[in-house]
């Protein structure tokens, strides 16, 4: 046992005192080595030591990828005494594409994504991006200066060169003791152009800076709502703003529409809008929603749809996602960073002053470094310019010599040399001292003084120096510039309906909130020629403009409204019960109904082989059927209540259904028109109306080889009617012969009885022998070319039995042309 003496020493220490000291230092080490970047590379310590090494490892694009591993390990043994974790958190960061602008590593493997974490750094692979590479270059030329590392043994980059504004174009996020910092990614290609303007202006203002940047630009895309608070942030450093995801309104089926998401606010996953939207389902916050599906591929990028239950207003629904989800979103912005180590909050014009005074002087010192690089070799290549004019002395010269100091002083002395001449030419090899590297000497002397006029005139003009430094900000933008990724709204951007229905005056004239569910309003249901089916709003009147698909013209109308039911008879003489609310609305373009958006007649309705569908009708009206075979037959509306489908007529073989028309008035005046430009018109009262199963009775007469090809109902006191005819060849294919047009007068026809032959309502010319349309109705009435332009037809002319006025091009449709009535 020791039994040295020892004095005993006790040392009171304030409480106080102590931790208010100890706290400062360890703020301090966070706030500056740890969570705060620095404001002129916009880099956190381990992120510049990561760049670094990985550069210092030759680590470059145009080499291969090393194991992530490997580069934690060196960059935690030589820089960063920190746990392996912390780096490669960072430096995957640096390769996620979702979370940088423009990621400055190039990631190989799993690299997580915003709902998985990332694979462990022994199965990654990495290297430096390209736009890392303009961070790091020129770090051998003295641009910044170098510290030592944590055991004095290394030295490290106080901060990078950074060549673009890093810190604006990437963001960053951190949480020191006391303060936080989250600053939005921006466009690389918008920040450079600010950051030139404020070269060549160093007053601008920051309206003059916001011209070029209005807003952030975030890796995800998506939709930023309001734009004040980003001006607050440019403003005073803080401020914040709204993301909202992608949506567009599709129809996913032709019974189902559907919201498909393709763009999410910054930062936000598929995965946890999935959840938090089956939470909002579960938990009856959100209505509306039957589904929600991740279609999200490699190929195709994100893609998240929404499938909405029928009878829901598809942005009534949208709302309640962006009220009730991850969908909308909010980013605080706090630019809080270190600037000559000292943390301030930093507006637009002061982000970029700084950095732009940071490049300045990167560049300088560039310059000066250069300059005196040349300026040596210029000196090294004057002296051997020297020594070459008179070789074979010198070299009698060193050969005398008993020792290189001696050869050196009087090489010295005899040519007027200094020390760094001399030593150089002794250095030299005999294959240097030929006469064709005397003639490349001159060449490279002539250069070096050039190359250095050019240095020291840069030095001379803080304006060439600018310039110098926006050129090469103009290069990296367009060498990595990228178009904008993120819309910027000023306010909610919603379509003219939309807004319509969120101005709608309620009680007491204020505005009352979208209704989610869609109200039983006046409609029309549609079916056009080329077999598309649709309905329209109750705001959209029917009218014969707009944009049309193929050869379209309406061809059934119904009115009724949105969550009624109408029927579908088909050519087979089937009748189906149809919910309106299932059919897609008609999108209206310049306020007039959009033939083109209907869906086809057999994605929605099941059609057997050979099958069409001949019109709407309503289910509580007497129908008029009539068929090829020129059969009529008046249907009394006892249709089953507990059946979707169930047939009208029974047929005979080989005949189908060509038309039908409500006829619930006797006095209305059922109309056929054959092929061979026979027109019949009589009363309704001659067919007495007859049940389901019945097979009709004999309605037009037909000559041998005669088919009907329309069929209708004309109203009573209509003197508007007329009816048209389009003659042509047999033998002509569809579409090829122009034909002959014909308009006449309903009136003009006298009425016969039925089963009779009717009239003659067409004379052919020369060449003619079918019908190739024919329709009657309320007038007037237009056609449809292949190309889907109406075409308006002749005037009402001749006589009834007179011939037609020739037509330019083929029609392959005709049909009303007239507005509508209003449906309510």
């Amino acid at each position: 046992m020791d039994n040295t003496p020892y004095t005993e020493n006790i040392v009171d220490i304030d409480v106080t005192s102590e931790m208010e000291g100890s706290f400062l230092e360890y703020a301090y080490s966070v706030i500056y080595s740890r969570a705060l970047p620095d404001a002129r590379d916009g880099l956190k310590p381990v992120q510049r030591r990561i760049l670094y090494m990985m550069s210092d490892m030759g680590l470059r694009p145009d080499r291969g990828h090393v194991k992530s591993a490997r580069v934690v390990g060196e960059v935690m043994g030589k820089l960063h005494p920190h746990g392996d974790t912390a780096i490669y958190d960072a430096m995957v960061r640096m390769a996620q594409d979702f979370s940088l602008r423009l990621p400055l590593i190039d990631g190989h493997g799993n690299f997580g994504s915003l709902d998985d974490g990332p694979a462990a750094p022994r199965y990654t692979e990495a290297r430096m991006a390209a736009a890392a590479l303009t961070l790091t270059n020129h770090l051998d030329e003295d641009v910044v200066d170098f510290v030592p590392n944590y055991d004095n043994q290394l030295t490290q980059p106080e901060v990078l060169p950074a060549a673009f504004p890093n810190l604006l174009v990437n963001g960053a996020t951190g949480i020191a003791v006391g303060m936080a910092t989250n600053m939005a990614p921006h466009n690389l290609v918008e920040v450079i152009s600010a950051a030139r303007h404020l070269i060549a202006n160093p007053d601008a203002t920051l309206d003059d800076l916001m011209r070029f940047v209005p807003g952030p630009d975030l890796p995800s895309g998506g939709r930023i709502v309001g734009l004040d608070g980003i001006r607050d942030a440019y403003a005073t450093g803080r401020g914040s703003f709204k993301t909202r995801a992608k949506v567009e309104v599709e129809q996913l089926s032709a019974r189902r529409t559907g919201l498909v998401v393709t763009e999410l606010p910054y930062m936000v996953g598929p995965e946890k809008v999935i959840e938090k939207i089956k939470d909002a389902v579960n938990a009856k916050k959100l209505t509306g929603i039957s589904d929600i599906v991740d279609l999200t591929d490699r190929k195709h990028g994100l893609r998240l749809v929404i499938e909405l239950k029928n009878g829901f207003n598809p942005n009534a629904v949208l709302q309640q996602l962006y009220r009730y989800s991850p969908m909308e979103d909010s980013f605080g912005i706090n630019n809080v960073t270190l600037v000559d180590g000292q943390p301030q909050t930093l507006g637009l014009v002061d982000l970029l002053t700084v950095y732009v005074n940071h490049r300045i002087d990167v560049v300088r010192r560039r310059t000066v470094f250069r300059l005196g690089k040349k300026k040596d070799r210029l000196h090294l290549v004057e002296g051997l310019l020297i020594a070459i004019v008179d070789i074979d002395e010198v070299i009698q010269i060193i050969r005398s010599s008993d020792e290189a100091a001696a050869a050196r002083e009087r090489l010295m002395s005899i040519y007027d040399l200094t020390e760094i001449q001399a030593n150089y030419i002794l250095e030299l090899r005999l294959r240097q001292l030929t006469k064709y590297s005397r003639i490349e000497l001159e060449k490279e002397q002539d250069e070096l003084r050039r190359e250095i006029a050019e240095l020291e005139a840069i030095l001379a003009s803080d304006e060439r120096l600018r310039t110098l430094v926006s050129d090469e900000l103009g290069a990296i933008a367009e060498e990595h510039g990228t178009p904008r990724r993120t819309l910027l709204l000023e306010s909610e951007a919603v379509s003219p309906t939309v807004a319509a229905e969120l101005a709608a005056p309620g009680k007491k004239g204020k505005a009352v909130p979208l209704a989610l569910e869609i109200a039983d309003d006046p409609c029309w249901a549609i079916l056009t020629a080329s077999g598309q089916i649709a309905r329209t709003s109750n705001q959209e009147p029917l009218a014969e403009a707009g944009p049309r698909s193929k050869h379209d013209v309406f061809t059934s109308v119904v009115k009724t409204s949105a969550r009624g039911e109408i029927a579908a008879v088909t050519s087979s003489g089937r009748m189906l019960r149809l919910q309106v609310m299932d059919m897609p609305v008609l999108p209206p373009v310049s306020g007039l109904p959009n033939l083109a958006g209907g869906v086809r007649a057999k994605d929605f309705i099941t059609l057997q082989k050979g099958e069409s569908l001949v019109a709407f009708a309503r289910l509580d009206e007497v129908l008029a059927v009539g068929t090829a075979q020129g059969v009529v037959k008046r249907v009394q509306p006892d249709y089953p209540l507990n059946r979707e489908d169930w047939e009208v007529i029974s047929l005979k073989d080989k005949d189908f259904v060509v038309g039908v028309a409500p006829a619930g008035e006797d006095d209305a005046e059922l109309v056929f028109l054959t092929s061979q430009a026979q027109l019949l018109r009589f009363g309704a009262a001659a067919v007495r109306p007859q049940g389901r199963t019945a097979g009709g009775m004999a309605g037009i007469k037909l000559a041998a080889g005669d088919k009907v090809l329309f069929f209708g109902a004309i109203h009573p006191k209509d003197e508007a009617a007329v009816v048209v005819t389009i003659a042509g060849t047999t033998g002509a294919l569809p579409g090829t012969a122009p034909g002959t047009a014909k308009v006449t007068a309903f009136s003009e026809y006298p009425v016969k009885g039925r089963a009779t032959a009717g009239v003659r309502a067409h004379r052919f010319l020369k060449g003619e022998d079918t019908l190739l349309l024919a329709w009657a109705g309320h007038g007037p009435a237009k056609a449809s070319s292949a190309a889907g332009v109406a075409r308006s037809l002749p005037q009402e002319h001749g006589r009834r039995d007179g011939s037609g006025v020739p037509l330019s091009q083929p029609v392959e449709a005709v049909g009303p042309a007239m507005a509508w009535p209003d449906p309510a």
